[in-house]
């Protein structure tokens, strides 16, 4: 039988600093990481992670996550991702969501996923698609799936792109029509201020699911697979223009320029209609995100991204 598998979606590290932090110890933790030096980096976060800094505490679930300064622990990251996330650590929410599913606990990941789905997250509508397409621990809705699809390979996630070439060939033009104008919605309500999401219905008797996820049955015979064909351009639900009032966000000054691209990659589904600046100051290279037309609507964008200052062009 034709299946559908759920692709790795980590992406690129990101960690958390605050944006003023002279002798801070979280701040002193990304510079030693960000230098190559991560037991010291994971030092320098432990003490203030115990102590409830929602960011170290975040930190170290990045770490244990990918084995930075401490062997690889999945339970560790999920237990320090949900210290931050109960604090309200909007990063550490989706993170949390994700460390829940690939730890076999669909129904506790659904809400925290919800969350980040809400604020634009593309691994977490990524994920919940999957989740929605195949009923893997959630009540099936096709629809729903679709349009969350159609919401993450909008930003680019190849795993998402792929996904939503998958249920190109499986779908009813019907249901996938009806899709894309929800992910219409869903856009226009994020950059609107938005409201949230109407909640995913979790199945009962939930029971963890392996990663790889079965194609639902199909409506009618199948026809003897064909040859592989292109992957069709995804379909992007563009938002209104946005005014260029001179204001743009920074996101960090980063000594190697590289840094501030895998960033640019970990939270450009936040800023959406937005595109990325990189200028370079002396040595370093600093991320600008715009434009926006004013100074307010430069700060609102900021709510759900730290460290992010308005900046005049």
């Amino acid at each position: 039988m034709k299946s559908l598998w759920m692709a790795a979606v980590a992406g690129a590290l990101l960690l958390v600093a605050p944006a003023c932090a002279q002798e801070d110890p979280v701040r002193a933790g990304v510079d030693a990481y960000e230098r190559g030096d991560y037991r010291t980096a994971v030092e320098k976060w432990r003490p203030a992670a115990d102590q409830g800094n929602a960011d170290a505490q975040f930190n170290m679930g990045q770490a244990y996550k990918l084995g930075r300064g401490v062997a690889v622990d999945l339970k560790a990251a999920e237990a320090w991702y949900r210290k931050a996330a109960l604090q309200g650590h909007e990063q550490a929410e989706g993170y949390y969501g994700l460390a829940l599913f690939e730890n076999g606990k669909r129904a506790d990941a659904v809400p925290w996923l919800q969350r980040a789905v809400g604020r634009g997250d593309a691994r977490a509508q990524y994920i919940l698609g999957i989740m929605l397409f195949n009923g893997d621990g959630v009540a099936k809705d096709w629809v729903r799936a679709y349009a969350l699809m159609v919401r993450a390979s909008s930003t680019g996630l190849d795993a998402a792109v792929k996904a939503r070439a998958q249920m190109d060939q499986y779908m009813p033009l019907g249901d996938r029509q009806q899709g894309l104008a929800l992910a219409r919605k869903y856009e226009d309500e994020f950059n609107k201020g938005g409201r949230p999401l109407p909640p995913v219905e979790v199945a009962e008797n939930n029971r963890p699911a392996p990663p790889a996820v079965t194609r639902p049955a199909p409506r009618t015979t199948p026809p003897a697979p064909a040859p592989a064909r292109a992957t069709p351009a995804p379909v992007r639900a563009t938002p209104a223009p946005a005014q260029d009032g001179g204001w743009r966000v920074q996101l960090g000054a980063f000594g190697d320029p590289g840094n501030a691209r895998k960033l640019w990659d970990q939270v450009s589904g936040r800023f959406p209609g937005r595109q990325p600046y990189f200028v370079k100051a002396g040595a370093l290279t600093k991320l600008l995100v715009g434009p926006f037309a004013s100074r307010a609507a430069a700060a609102g964008a900021c709510g759900s991204v730290k460290p992010c200052v308005p900046v005049a062009r």
